[in-house]
């Protein structure tokens, strides 16, 4: 202010020499640079405290994303294993395992599904009678040596004159859900229809035309529709294969399931037929993923310890952007208290923390891992170890649900880091509103100080005119009476 005040005494007098312009900078100046200096500091605060808040809500997050996918990818899960994968192959349900899997199998049938396909081509453009083609779904049975089938399902298919065989094929597929295909033959195509897989699929046709009189023979005469009768005496389509049930035996007794893909014979895991070869046995067992194990242990505590570092930056009480947020100090604990947590429950002995698996916490906060009592275990209880890991059918338990519980904490829009960016969002848009009022403030400061000392500069220069032309007429007064 003294700068300021010097300038105007210096001008004073001097008439429209006053640098109004520079004066009035000066003054709004004076008047604003604190508050926006205030203003731009807290905004720069605001700004990291927000890019560390997104920092670590994505660094926790990436760690919980990573360990569930590393988990579902099946590493960390005790493996089945089959002597010979050209005839059985094994594959662990969602949520199961493998464990204690041993047995003994020799897969003597596969299942099949029922084929019929038409004995000659069909030409695109064959037109067929009206009438109703039934088809009837079911087993077949043989009694005093005559074989029938039992229908379980009996469904009429009505179809209309002049219809051509791809309309017929659709109508076969929507009806019954049995699968349809044209395949070209030469001038024509030859039509197949497909059940699925199992004794109990099997399928007849009966096609009946409306009009019972003996069909044409000439070309362009409608087909009649017995010729897609599929049967046991039937010409117009051959099956080319039964329907039928797989067959295996097991540990000495023999199953059947209608398909090739077994779901419910060995607990825990799905049992896939490739061949049938009666005669040879496969020998099913199980595998515990040591290796995978191993590492994975080891690779979260590197994980950890990143993340544990992320945290103590953000939070340091000198230098860090969190240093009094709460919900950050909240995310620190609950890491901190991680290798105590009870990840599994268990009487016989098998690990339940992470501290169990050697894993124990510096006095920094991060985690050291003794590899050498980790390799023990692996030996020991491999089964112990997974069970760390595993989750269920709905995803649930394990070291993964551990740690999206801390993950989703932090993201809690209530108490946790999505919370903190709501709040640190907010702020930083009220501290732009006041940015804004503080240049809307200083403009219209500008503008009415320049318009003041305008009008002053108006006087001063009218006045130094007035005083000029009295000089000017004294000093003509004065020449006249010499």
């Amino acid at each position: 202010m003294t700068t300021i005040n010097e300038s105007i005494t210096k001008t004073l007098g001097t008439g429209s020499g006053i640098d109004t312009k520079a004066l009035v900078t000066s003054l709004v100046a004076a008047q604003f640079t604190p508050t926006n200096d205030r203003l731009t500091k807290q905004s720069d605060t605001l700004t990291a405290q927000i890019s560390s808040v997104s920092k670590l809500q994505s660094s926790i997050k990436g760690f919980s994303d990573a360990l569930n996918a590393l988990i579902a990818g099946g590493s960390l899960t005790t493996q089945p294993t089959s002597s010979n994968s050209q005839i059985a192959t094994l594959a662990v349900k969602k949520g199961g395992t493998a464990k204690g899997l041993s047995a003994q199998i020799t897969v003597e049938k596969l299942a099949s599904a029922q084929a019929a396909t038409s004995t000659a081509a069909i030409a695109t453009d064959q037109t067929y009678r009206g009438g109703t083609l039934t088809v009837k779904i079911g087993s077949y049975e043989t009694v005093n040596g005559v074989t029938t089938l039992n229908a379980a399902q009996t469904i009429p298919i009505t179809i209309g004159d002049g219809v051509k065989i791809d309309q017929i094929a659709l109508s076969i597929k929507n009806a019954t859900g049995l699968q349809t295909q044209l395949v070209k033959d030469g001038n024509g195509v030859r039509l197949t229809i497909k059940g699925t897989t199992g004794a109990d699929a099997a399928f007849e046709i009966e096609g009946a035309d409306t009009d019972t009189s003996a069909p044409g023979t000439n070309p362009g005469d409608p087909a009649s529709l017995s010729t897609l009768s599929v049967g046991p005496s039937t010409t117009g389509m051959t099956v080319g294969t039964k329907a039928r049930d797989a067959e295996v035996t097991v540990d000495g007794a023999t199953f059947k399931r209608p398909t090739n893909i077994i779901t419910d014979l060995l607990p825990g895991v799905d049992l896939t037929l490739a061949s049938a070869q009666p005669g040879t046995t496969v020998t099913l067992g199980a595998t515990p993923p040591i290796a995978g194990l191993s590492a994975a242990v080891d690779d979260f505590v590197t994980t950890f310890n990143e993340l544990k570092n992320i945290v103590k930056t953000e939070i340091d009480p000198k230098t860090g952007s969190l240093a009094n947020d709460s919900a950050a100090k909240a995310l620190d604990r609950a890491l901190g208290q991680l290798t105590l947590t009870k990840i599994v429950s268990t009487t016989d002995g098998s690990p339940q923390t992470l501290s169990d698996l050697g894993v124990s916490t510096n006095r920094d906060g991060t985690l050291a891992l003794d590899k050498k009592k980790l390799a023990n275990l692996l030996i020991s209880n491999p089964g112990g170890v997974e069970a760390m890991f595993a989750v269920d059918a709905a995803g649930n338990g394990g070291l993964s649900q551990a740690l999206k519980k801390i993950s989703d904490a932090a993201a809690d829009k209530t108490y946790g880091l999505g919370a903190a960016t709501t709040r640190y969002t907010n702020q930083q848009a009220d501290l732009t509103k006041q940015k804004t009022k503080a240049t809307d403030d200083a403009a219209a400061m500008t503008d009415r100080l320049t318009r003041q000392f305008a009008g002053m500069d108006a006087r001063v220069a009218a006045y130094k005119a007035t005083q000029a032309f009295m000089e000017q007429q004294v000093k003509v007064w004065t020449q006249s009476n010499n």
